[in-house]
């Protein structure tokens, strides 16, 4: 899930996105009878110009050669990440320490002559958080850091590699952990001391999709029944805290307990959370998703918005344990680091989430209606604005590392947009009763962790499950070009949809909004067209956008305090800004800049409200669908 900076009605609002690849689920005891096993050895507390060195005792073969690969892509970041630009001094060794002979094919994988000999391969590897190219930059959550005597964000895939055709043999994995340390993971380790940690995988994909994060432990605990989750900071100013996030996040986690029948499919998970002081290499903060975990990389904010952003954020990557966790396809369940085959049905894995991920909230009487249809409204303004409403959804998800990258977002909007019709369209068929939480159950039923389904069957099985006219939608909407049918939708379930609407609301201004990658600060890009508001301010090109009535201003939270708490204002209410700018002598000085809010009419795009005229069938369709009690 990664939160980008985009225009969007009156604000900057975030895009989310992820996936994941599944674990294999093999016992302990099966991986300790297994005599071919790799054993990994990360030494943490020798790390030599911000790199650490990485050995890997080969699992017994025969070959005379052999390629150890580096990860170029990894699942849930759909793009190239090319982990072998980080690795130096790669050497493969026989039992008397002798050197073999190497050729680094490509960035990504090394070939071993007389590698019926090997014994062990070692390199050391540097941390992608420091990446000196841009080009070479990789998505925090996803990426690797590497702070001596501070933390160690071990994203597994950065660190650890593979042979080719021995992917499927198990990791023996050993950790030496500087004095103190701790290791959060979802994993449980097999032995741990106050100087190493060891932990069994049964393969390579799901050591890939096992991170670790090592420091002096932020961590706190929550007992959701049968689930025991992990949260763990590391906060280098000490600001945010463990406890804090764990309290405001639980409300949403017992709620989805609950919308998923009282019990979670997984045992352990994991919220691994780095907060930055600054924005990284790649300008963008987020997330990634594990199977039962999740990375986090956002930016330290009041403690309200950072809850905020958490929950929101969270709700979308807890819901994974859904899919691709428990429902997936071959793509996943084996995935291809080096040259993978993209699956069809991103509008699952990450559309159907990230829908689950609002509904829910409703669903579960954690917000009210209008706060969840402010999120669809956004869904679909920014569907429309910035993405191929007629490209068909299934040809963009096989294609999105390349000829439609640049549509991958669009799953996170459209994509979610796609899960909202589909449930309203299984609820009207089946008279309220039968929705897509219950398809999602069915087909974890049908297929679950250990069992992929193939790509070009699911759409058929989804039919067999629920009703022929649902085939009919994933024809029109899914694999074909036609626009979701919106208006018809949520006038089935009581509400208006206006594509452009004229409404009376709260100014911001009127300015036009940059952002400035070096401070992570909202700018003033533009006064051209500001309005009366935005005069009375007094706000000048350039401004830096530091505080709005007190609360310090960031890309993400910027939506809720101008698309939310300002519209809750009165006309007449102060607002008080502060600004960065610069003087005479190109200083930068706080200003702090004062107005009476005022009211200006703007044409709104995509306006949701309720049917005050909605009949009774309406109505009982719209409970059915959002467990919401209708007047």
């Amino acid at each position: 899930m990664r939160l980008q900076k985009t225009l969007l009605l009156l604000s900057l609002t975030a895009l989310l996105g992820c996936s994941s690849a599944r674990p294999a689920q093999t016992s302990q005891t099966s991986q300790e009878q297994a005599g071919d096993t790799y054993k990994v050895s990360l030494d943490l507390t020798k790390v030599k110009d911000d790199k650490v060195q990485v050995t890997v005792v080969a699992p017994e073969q025969k070959q005379e050669e052999l390629i150890y690969n580096m990860p170029k892509i990894v699942p849930g970041t759909y793009s190239v990440s090319d982990f072998g630009n980080f690795v130096t001094e790669f050497t493969a060794l026989d039992k008397k320490g002798q050197k073999l002979p190497v050729e680094q094919l490509d960035t990504n994988r090394w070939r071993i002559k007389n590698a019926d000999d090997l014994h062990q391969v070692t390199y050391w590897v540097d941390d992608t958080f420091d990446s000196t190219k841009k080009s070479e930059a990789i998505f925090e959550p996803g990426g690797t850091n590497i702070e001596a005597g501070k933390n160690f964000l071990l994203n597994t895939f950065g660190f650890v590699g593979y042979f080719d055709g021995l992917k499927q043999v198990p990791y023996q994995l050993t950790i030496t952990k500087p004095d103190g340390f701790y290791g959060s993971t979802p994993l449980i380790a097999t032995s741990t001391t106050a100087t190493t940690d060891t932990y069994l995988l049964p393969d390579y994909v799901t050591l890939a999709d096992s991170p670790l994060m090592y420091n002096r432990p932020d961590t706190t605990v929550l007992d959701l029944g049968e689930t025991d989750v992990l949260v763990s900071v590391y906060s280098p100013s000490g600001k945010v805290k463990s406890q804090t996030i764990a309290t405001n996040i639980k409300d949403i986690l017992e709620a989805q307990r609950s919308y998923l029948g009282g019990k979670l499919p997984v045992d352990k998970y994991a919220f691994l959370v780095y907060v930055p002081q600054r924005v990284g290499k790649s300008g963008s903060y987020g997330a990634l998703e594990h199977s039962k975990s999740s990375v986090y990389y956002l930016p330290e904010m009041p403690e309200e918005q950072f809850s905020s952003t958490m929950r929101d954020v969270a709700a979308h990557e807890f819901f994974h344990i859904v899919t691709p966790l428990t429902i997936h396809s071959e793509q996943i369940g084996n995935f291809d680091f080096i040259n993978p085959d993209m699956s069809e049905h991103l509008w699952m894995y990450e559309g159907v989430t990230e829908y689950f991920a609002s509904h829910v909230q409703v669903y579960e009487g954690l917000i009210d209606l209008d706060t969840y249809l402010n999120k669809i409204q956004e869904h679909i303004a920014t569907a429309k604005a910035y993405y191929n409403d007629t490209l068909p959804f299934t040809e963009m998800s096989a294609n999105v590392l390349d000829k439609y990258e640049k549509e991958y977002g669009n799953v996170y909007q459209k994509g979610a947009l796609i899960g909202l019709v589909l449930d309203v369209r299984l609820r009207e068929l089946s008279g309220g009763k039968y929705g897509l939480r219950d398809l999602m159950q069915d087909l974890g039923k049908t297929y679950g962790k250990d069992k992929s389904f193939k790509d070009e069957e699911l759409f058929d099985k989804i039919t067999e499950l629920t009703y022929p006219e649902i085939r009919g939608f994933f024809t029109q909407y899914v694999e074909g070009s036609e626009p979701l049918p919106l208006e018809e939708t949520f006038r089935k379930v009581g509400i208006i949809y206006q594509p452009l609407s004229k409404q009376m609301i709260n100014s911001y201004g009127g300015f036009v909004p940059g952002y400035d990658a070096e401070t992570g600060r909202i700018i003033v890009e533009s006064t051209e067209g500001m309005d009366a508001f935005g005069k009375e301010l007094g706000l000048k090109n350039g401004d830096q956008l530091i505080k709005w009535n007190g609360t310090e201003i960031s890309p993400v939270n910027i939506r809720q305090l101008i698309g939310e708490d300002l519209q809750a204002m009165q006309p007449g209410d102060e607002v008080t800004v502060t600004v960065s700018r610069k003087n005479k002598t190109a200083k930068p000085t706080e200003v702090t800049l004062k107005a009476k809010v005022k009211q200006m009419e703007r044409m709104v795009p995509h306006y949701l409200q309720p049917d005050p005229e909605a009949t009774p069938k309406q109505k009982a369709l719209r409970e059915a669908w959002l467990n919401l009690k209708t007047e």
